[in-house]
């Protein structure tokens, strides 16, 4: 049996940005620590995070008054940072910088009047956050368009003064398709100066694809609540390949690899690598002479992390 592994995988600069300012919060002020949202969507970083004593939230209405709360990687609306500072909460942001500039893009459009089409899941915390980014009093010209057929449905009074921005962890292929079905529809669309899927998106997309046409059988490491992690999974299976998405190695069933002789190993942008090691090993343990292998180059992007301000200030009024 042979093992590829592809690069990059796993954690991305803005996932691992995050998570360390959770850590720095917690020894800077202690618990109770409270993080809006789960810091990301893999439930093996908020169960150590949480035994470390970070609480998680859905709302601020469950942070006592006066506490300290970190916003997670997806970001939040401006509405959630002025209930903040009403309740005098000591904020951290730890909102992924490649998502605050599709916020600023939501703002300028808004302010030249532009109907806004945000291509993105409705109800996920990221599309969310953005979308309260859009002025309360000018919703009518801001929607969401999750499939080709909304994009040549929507209806928007201006056709020659619109722009899109797009979820940061979709895929490339689905975007593409609904972006061409608006250009068709609006000749004169805006788009984002460059693409507003990720960095990290793209490169772990485009090693699964590759993983498929070269392996039997893919395994994600990820989870089904995330977003980035689901789109790999259906990006390995458009290229060809039995693609199973796992949380953990205790998921995975060798009845998968009854006809492979090649495994194809990766892991979404919310995946610590402890899991993809545990994977080999499980795999190891099952053919002790897995011939191993790697696909592409590591990823060398680090985002910087913000101010962190002593626990007597104020909540910021700005983003760190």
């Amino acid at each position: 049996m042979e093992l590829v592994l592809a690069n990059p995988r796993g954690f991305c600069a803005g996932v691992d940005r995050a998570i360390r300012i959770v850590e720095l919060a917690l020894e800077l002020y202690g618990r109770p620590l409270y993080v809006r949202h789960a810091i990301v969507h893999n439930r093996h970083v908020v169960d150590e995070l949480s035994r470390a004593g970070a609480i998680f939230v859905e709302s601020l209405e469950e942070v006592p008054d006066g506490s300290s709360v970190v916003f997670s990687a997806h970001g939040v609306a401006p509405g959630v940072w002025a209930a903040a500072r009403r309740r005098e909460l000591h904020v951290v942001d730890a909102t992924c910088p490649l998502v605050a500039k599709v916020h600023l893009e939501v703002e300028r459009h808004a302010r030249a009047g532009a109907s806004v089409l945000v291509i993105g899941h409705r109800g996920h915390v990221e599309v969310e956050g953005t979308c309260g980014h859009f002025p309360p009093h000018a919703r009518g010209l801001l929607h969401v368009i999750e499939s080709e057929r909304e994009a040549a449905e929507v209806s928007v009074p201006e056709p020659d003064r619109v722009a899109y921005v797009t979820q940061t962890t979709l895929s490339l292929d689905d975007v593409a398709r609904i972006v061409e079905v608006l250009r068709a529809r609006f000749p004169a669309l805006v788009g984002p100066r460059t693409d507003d899927i990720c960095y990290a998106t793209q490169n772990r997309q485009t090693g699964v694809r590759q993983l498929a046409q070269r392996c039997d059988v893919v395994l994600v490491v990820g989870a089904a609540h995330s977003s980035n992690s689901m789109r790999m999974k259906e990006v390995g299976e458009r290229a060809g390949a039995a693609v199973h998405l796992i949380e953990d190695p205790g998921e995975i069933d060798f009845d998968w690899f009854r006809h492979a002789r090649s495994i194809g190993l990766t892991a979404s942008a919310s995946a610590p690598e402890a899991l993809v090691a545990a994977t080999v090993e499980r795999l190891q343990a099952r053919w002790p002479d897995l011939a191993r292998s790697t696909l592409g180059e590591p990823e060398r992007i680090s985002f910087r992390l913000p101010r962190m301000a002593p626990r007597s200030a104020t909540v910021a009024s700005e983003r760190g």
